[in-house]
């Protein structure tokens, strides 16, 4: 309550004194346009050249630059898509407003874009000015991507690690330390988490928000925890929708393909009345997943899945409601929801989904300086389940004699250890994942400036309540919640120098976590803003606290527990429970325009990590040679929670915290536009580590030597993309081809590496083409050149037909572990604009 005070106190004064300094100056505002329309155009950046002083235009088109001292100053405005707009010098006075109205033409130059994700201002700002590396997926992108899976636009992107694990499911990682199990890209959309509960895992598939309502989609690579709160630990994904009350209309949309696949979508949006905006949009999407079965290892047999449903399916929808309250205010209401059926990949196995449902509720307030929202999320399934597990489970009952139909039935929930029906005994080893948890979460954040000084203050509240129904957590029968609050507070500062284009940043946060107690996130930046680009060079620092399915996870009878307590051994030893992973990053970048048909985004950075969470490793590897066994965890017996078990606490998977490693790299972007019609991209992404094997607390498994696979590194060292894209008169296309260096893979039980017998998994050494531990090994990831090709025709304001075709020359593409190789994709969409009247 103290710090809350506070905070409040500070924005009082704050306010008085920007009050006060605004009596003493004067303003730019006016209205922008699009030339060839007359339609107004949010978003914006308008600028006064020569200084750092700009604003984003709002949902009217309007932009408003204060406390502007007596002079003259010229009109700067750039927009994605829209050639570049500079007035003739306008002389202000202090007290006083002067208006410049401004027509912007289009054009295919892009790179002076507005973006909010990288300071987490509600004013937005030019991505080359903004303190971080930052990509930006486009409302055009978008609409002339020809398939509904928003997440195929990633692959286009540098220092992003993007893969395909089949025709529906993509994936994400920045900068090294992926898995098949991977939490540490926050997901965000419009502003509320969009992670699942207990497992922090993006929503993925699952989010409800169709393509035809983004208006952009951010991606800021690097930590992000200052702004944005735990798990923002390697990058952020924000999505931004549309405004219904300047994106009127009614768009449908109908797509089929290869696969079997079948996409319809409908977004209808209308300014109802004066100020009030409706809009209501709804998607289903369906096809059929390439042939691939994994295999499955009980002890020497193997065996295919069992349960393997090829077919996959996704009903999403949402509506909102936004209301005009006058002085620049808007509340907005919104709800959306998703049920979702497909195969999901993690690091025991692949999952079959089934009718998982996530549903959300949200409202916001913002105006000029303040931003309030709060959301409720929840996230339901009653029938997801391990492949993995179940068919081990099945093989028990049908070795020991049991009929098919018994053994199928039997697999979701139990064991068989016995030699036949009558000889044996079944134990607890459910397959099945049940999911009844939700999540409240709050925030406030208030915006302002004194002259040249810019800060932001926040508090933001998460209150987690996970319930698994006893299947998956220690939550014994489903009838008590396991709860974690957070609350966090933020700060910015920004402050422009005065000479030489320098700015100075400073952001903070301080948050608190019932389990993992304060943790104070700092980050910092000086930035040199120029006429042709901006430098920086910035510091922060990320942390990603254990998941709940971390600290209270309960699988397959108790062999699987989470480490949200630590385990005592029979030998009197100690395991400490799991504790914060953090990465604090140095980074050096420049992003804009040396030459005037050329734009530039590039960054070096070295990060420095520690405190990894380890992938799930077995505790008392010794047990069966008369090493130590687990006797607690906590301060529970373990006989308590493996009861079905012969010789409880002799076989115990879990988290750990271990090592340190550093990571480096670099990032090169250039967009070069050879006309208004024409335009080449190229990305170049390099990635390595200095990993130091003398230093035991890398050894993840502890068997007493550091190898690589103790460090879930992940990422190819290498990868290049080159696009071209064309966009004249009322056709647009481009090709797009990527080539991933091979790369080897390790995250659980799924291993994709080269031979090197020199490394063991699971007491065997890694051999290509050979079971490993539990995993078959098909060889190292990557190692691919891949081209993809699209293209369409828009025949007039509201018919657009669309195409594309993904692996055009059918390349081995095999991009994921427990994932089919990925073969030529073509998809055709129709889509409809039709205005409201």
């Amino acid at each position: 309550m103290r710090k809350l005070v506070t905070i409040t106190l500070f924005c009082a004064l704050m306010f008085i004194a920007s009050s006060a300094w605004a009596q003493n100056s004067g303003t730019i505002t006016g209205t922008v346009t699009d030339e060839e329309t007359g339609e107004v155009m949010p978003g914006v950046n308008v600028s006064l050249v020569g200084t750092t002083k700009g604003a984003a235009t709002d949902k009217s088109g309007i932009y408003k630059i204060t406390d502007l001292a007596n002079g003259q100053y010229r009109v700067k405005a750039t927009y994605l898509g829209f050639g570049s707009f500079e007035s003739d010098p306008v002389t202000v006075e202090a007290g006083k407003t002067v208006t410049v109205d401004i027509q912007l033409e289009k054009t295919v130059w892009s790179g002076n874009e507005v973006v909010v994700s990288a300071s987490k201002g509600r004013s937005a700002e030019k991505i080359t000015d903004a303190p971080a590396t930052i990509e930006v997926i486009d409302d055009q992108q978008l609409s002339q991507s020809a398939s509904f899976n928003t997440g195929e636009l990633l692959s286009r992107l540098k220092g992003v690690d993007y893969v395909r694990t089949g025709v529906y499911g993509t994936g994400i990682n920045v900068r090294g330390f992926n898995s098949a199990f991977n939490t540490k890209v926050l997901q965000m959309t419009d502003g509320r988490l969009s992670t699942l509960i207990a497992t922090e895992l993006p929503f993925g598939l699952m989010e409800p928000k169709i393509k035809e309502d983004i208006a952009r989609t951010e991606v800021v690579l690097g930590p992000s925890a200052a702004l944005y709160g735990p798990n923002a630990h390697n990058g952020l994904i924000n999505t931004i929708s549309k405004d219904p009350r300047n994106t009127e209309g009614t768009t449908v949309v109908v797509g089929g393909g290869s696969q079997e696949q079948f996409t319809g979508r409908l977004r209808y949006a209308d300014e109802i009345t004066e100020g009030v905006g409706l809009k209501i949009t709804g998607g289903y999407t369906r096809g059929k997943e390439f042939a691939y079965t994994d295999t499955v290892y009980f002890g020497s047999q193997a065996s295919r899945e069992i349960g393997l449903e090829p077919d996959f399916d996704v009903l999403k929808g949402e509506a909102g409601l936004y209301f005009d309250v006058g002085d620049e205010s808007d509340i907005i209401l919104n709800y959306g929801g998703s049920n979702s059926n497909y195969i999901g990949v993690t690091n025991a196995g692949r999952n079959n989904i089934k009718d998982w449902q996530v549903h959300y509720l949200q409202g916001r307030f913002s105006s000029e300086n303040l931003f309030m929202q709060v959301n409720h999320t929840w996230s339901k399934t009653d029938d997801t389940f391990a492949m993995n597990q179940r068919t081990q489970n099945y093989l028990t009952f049908k070795n020991a004699g049991f009929s098919e139909e018994e053994a199928r039935e039997r697999s979701f929930t139990e064991q068989w250890a016995g030699s036949s029906p009558s000889n044996g005994v079944a134990l607890d080893r459910g397959s099945v994942f049940k999911d009844d948890s939700r999540r409240l979460a709050a925030e406030v954040q208030y915006n302002n400036n004194i002259g040249n000084f810019n800060y932001i203050i926040g508090a933001q509240y998460q209150r987690d309540i996970a319930n698994s129904k006893g299947t998956y957590l220690l939550d014994s029968d489903g009838n008590s919640d396991i709860v974690i609050n957070q609350i966090g507070f933020s700060v910015q500062l920004e402050k422009t120098l005065g000479f030489g284009g320098l700015k100075a940043i400073f952001a903070a946060r301080g948050d608190n976590h019932d389990k993992y107690g304060f943790n104070f996130i700092p980050k910092a930046g000086l930035l040199r803003v120029g006429e042709k680009g901006t430098w920086r060079f910035t510091y922060g620092k990320g942390i990603a606290a254990p998941t709940i399915l971390n600290m209270e996870m309960n699988l397959f009878g108790g062999i699987v527990l989470g480490n949200g307590e630590g385990f005592t051994l029979s030998d009197g030893s100690t395991i400490d429970p799991i504790d914060v992973e953090t990465i604090q990053t140095l980074e050096l970048g420049y992003k804009g325009t040396p030459l005037s048909n050329l734009f530039v985004d590039a960054n070096a950075y070295y990060n420095f990590s520690e405190d990894f969470l380890s992938p799930l490793n077995n505790i008392v590897p010794q047990a069966f040679s008369g090493g130590p066994i687990v006797t607690k965890r906590g301060d529970q017996p373990i006989s308590e929670l493996q009861s079905g078990i012969v010789q409880p606490g002799d076989f115990v998977l879990t988290y750990l915290n271990y090592g340190k490693v550093n990571t480096y790299g670099f990032d090169l972007g250039l967009n070069y536009f050879i006309n208004d019609e024409i335009s080449i991209k190229m990305n170049y992404s390099y990635f390595d580590f200095s990993l130091d094997k003398s230093d035991l607390s890398n050894d993840a498994n502890g068997d007493g030597e550091v190898q690589t696979t103790d460090l879930p590194i992940n990422t190819p060292k290498n990868k290049i993309s080159l696009g071209l894209n064309v966009n004249k008169d009322k056709f647009f296309g481009s090709i797009f081809g990527r080539w991933v260096q091979s790369y080897n893979f390790f995250s659980g039980i799924n291993v994709a590496s080269e031979t090197n017998r020199d490394i063991t998994v699971g007491g065997d050494p890694v051999v290509e083409n050979a079971r490993v531990g539990r995993d078959w090994n098909d060889g190292p990831l990557g190692g691919f050149v891949n081209i993809d090709i699209s293209g369409g025709y828009k025949f007039s304001d509201y018919v657009t037909v669309s195409a594309q075709v993904t692996n055009l020359f059918g390349s081995e593409v095999r991009e994921f572990v427990a994932s089919p190789t990925i073969g030529r994709m073509a998809m055709i969409e129709l889509k409809a604009n039709l205005p409201t009247f």
